[in-house]
This record gives C-alpha cells, structure tokens and sequence, in this order.
C-alpha cells in the first residue's frame, strides 16, 4: 500500500501519509494513486487541480463549500510550508453534523487530507510563503460557490489568532451565517 492513513469524525475525514522512498538525492512519493485510495474507501474521481500561494502568515481562505450538484470532495496537500485544515460537516443526517475539526497540514508532515462532499472547508496558513495543492472532485462553478463564516458564533471555532490578525478577503469577511444557509445537503 502506497498510504498509511488515519479515519476522522465517523469514517469521514481521512489523514494520508504517503510513503516516502529517499536517499542521497531527495525523494520520489506517490501522493495520489487511484487504487490506494480506493483501498482507503475513497472513490472519488477528481476532475481538477488547484495551486494558490498564501504569502502573509495567518492567512485565512474559507469556509468553502459548493452547493449541489456541483459540490465538491477534496484531497489537500500542502507543498510548501505549514497550515490549519478547517472542516465542518454541513450533512444533517451525519452523526458529526455542525461539528468541526482541524488538522494541521505541512511538507515537513507530509500529511494530506481527504474531505467528502458535504463539508465547508478551510484554511489558515501557521507561516509565510505557504504552498498548497488540492484536487476536487468537481468543477469550480461560482454560482453553486458559497463562503461560510467561521466566525459565526453559532460554529464555536477558534483560531490561534483574531480576526485583525489575518490576512482575508472580502468574499470571506463578507460570508454567510449559519442561519443564513438553509439545508444544503441531505
């Protein structure tokens, strides 16, 4: 098996670790094969690759979720650097619904995550220059593309700092509340 892996909020959330084969010239890693996730229960197929570059420490991007049908599985890696992975269960019959978790993510870990449909996720960068790498299981499609506040009260999440700290953009100081979302998966 190419992967060592962890479970997470009933069988949901996977942590992978992928192998490593090193010697005096580096190393070669097999950080996404189709067969290994398959034996993992993860059956997605991934139909894009995304890269984004957050400069600033504490940057935050997040909490984001597509609405069906174009909603989105995810697996996450970072390439450069160290991050907090935020993710909520947004699914109402899920024995972890409106629960969060997070997971921190770096290349020095060598970790990588897989979140299911159904879940707004994020980030919040923990140095400068971070590097991460995700696949998703579906198209960006900006209409179905909602912004979830971490902030709302309501989700009890807290960072390892305040809001003025972090670098954000205005779609995600702009999000949605929790009440403001209606049921969005089943």
């Amino acid at each position: 098996m190419a992967f060592s892996h962890s479970w997470h909020l009933q069988n949901s959330i996977c942590e992978i670790f992928p192998e490593k084969h090193g010697d005096h010239r580096g190393f070669l890693s097999e950080t996404f094969k189709v067969n290994s996730l398959k034996e993992l229960g993860i059956n997605d197929t991934f139909l894009q690759d995304n890269h984004s570059l957050s400069v600033d420490k504490y940057t935050f991007r997040g909490l984001h979720f597509q609405r069906p049908p174009h909603d989105q599985a995810k697996l996450v890696r970072v390439l450069k650097g160290k991050i907090l992975d935020i993710f909520l269960d947004l699914r109402p019959s899920s024995p972890s619904y409106l629960h969060h978790h997070m997971i921190e993510i770096s290349d020095q870990k060598f970790n990588q995550i897989f979140i299911p449909s159904g879940f707004a996720h994020g980030f919040l960068t923990l140095e400068k220059n971070c590097e991460i790498f995700y696949k998703t299981s579906n198209y960006y499609n900006q209409t179905h593309d909602v912004s979830l506040a971490y902030f709302d009260p309501t989700l009890n999440i807290k960072l390892p700092c305040s809001i003025e700290e972090m670098t954000i953009s205005d779609k995600d100081r702009e999000a949605l509340m929790l009440k403001d979302l209606g049921d969005i998966f089943k």
